[in-house]
């Protein structure tokens, strides 16, 4: 497993399990207990996708059969808008705890900017205030659009560490991607293989070919490369194990432009410039 360094100093594997879309049962469970026990180091969480109480057992029953101790992961979950407010943000954060059956999380996320400017910076503030506080690790955004991002600088007294958004070959965000750099936050994508949409694109299949590796890998592996912490979701055993299989070999730059030349700015989640919940 590799890691990125944030600019606090602090790690993250650059690749984890996402939960997004999975019922809150055994399904989550196995899944986050089965990704542990194969190697993941890092679960990507959030209360609005309803399962974090599953999750949460995954991940202690995973801890138990791995042998590992809760400080060697790496869990984010996020806050959703209806705990959005400087004064509501501990009511939220508390809450995923509760579900999760923690008593910290490494990483957390404002989920969506909103469409109130004012709101969201009130919520950063907030969010701060936890991180203060030392209640949480680390703090960042999800979904932030460089207009966000520039409000928050604007505003706010700690940067995030993180921006979790919408990120693949059909949706490459080079603008996005370019700003992040510059300003020091890490960029990750969610939703990586398009809910497996861009594995039966022609590029992405001869690449695999080329190399003996499966268009997951490829597309995961273009992430990596491009130094984005990445989060591809399954339940499928063979497919976690498989999806994680991506540190023993790289792609050409050839390859990786072959990639980036797909982008299509194609979105299959909500704009986050409208989007409110």
């Amino acid at each position: 497993m590799q890691y990125i360094t944030f600019n606090n100093n602090h790690t993250m594997p650059q690749m984890g399990l996402g939960v997004f879309r999975v019922e809150n049962n055994d399904t989550a469970k196995e899944a986050v207990k089965h990704a542990i026990i194969k190697g993941y180091r890092s679960i990507d969480a959030a209360l609005i996708y309803e399962n974090e109480e599953m999750v949460g057992r995954g991940i202690q029953e995973g801890i138990a059969a791995a042998g590992i101790q809760r400080s060697d992961l790496f869990i984010t979950s996020k806050l959703w808008l209806t705990h959005y407010g400087k004064d509501q943000v501990i009511t939220g954060y508390e809450t995923s705890l509760n579900n999760l059956g923690l008593d910290y999380l490494d990483l957390y996320l404002m989920h969506w900017p909103g469409t109130d400017n004012t709101l969201m910076i009130d919520t950063w503030h907030g969010m701060e205030t936890l991180y203060n506080e030392g209640k949480v690790k680390n703090i960042g955004v999800s979904n932030f659009e460089i207009k966000h991002l520039e409000s928050l600088k604007a505003h706010a007294s700690i940067k995030p560490v993180i921006n979790q958004v919408e990120f693949h070959p059909y949706l490459t965000q080079q603008s996005l991607r370019d700003y992040l750099t510059t300003e020091g936050i890490q960029m990750e994508s969610w939703s990586p293989l398009m809910n497996a949409e861009i594995l039966t694109d022609d590029t992405i299949q001869t690449i695999a070919d080329e190399i003996g590796k499966t268009p997951a890998q490829v597309v995961i592996r273009w992430n990596i490369e491009h130094g984005v912490v990445t989060i591809p979701k399954s339940v499928t055993p063979h497919r976690i194990e498989e999806n994680i299989n991506v540190f023993n070999f790289s792609l050409t730059s050839d390859q990786i432009a072959r990639i980036d030349a797909l982008n299509e700015d194609k979105r299959i989640g909500p704009d986050p410039l409208t989007f409110n919940g």
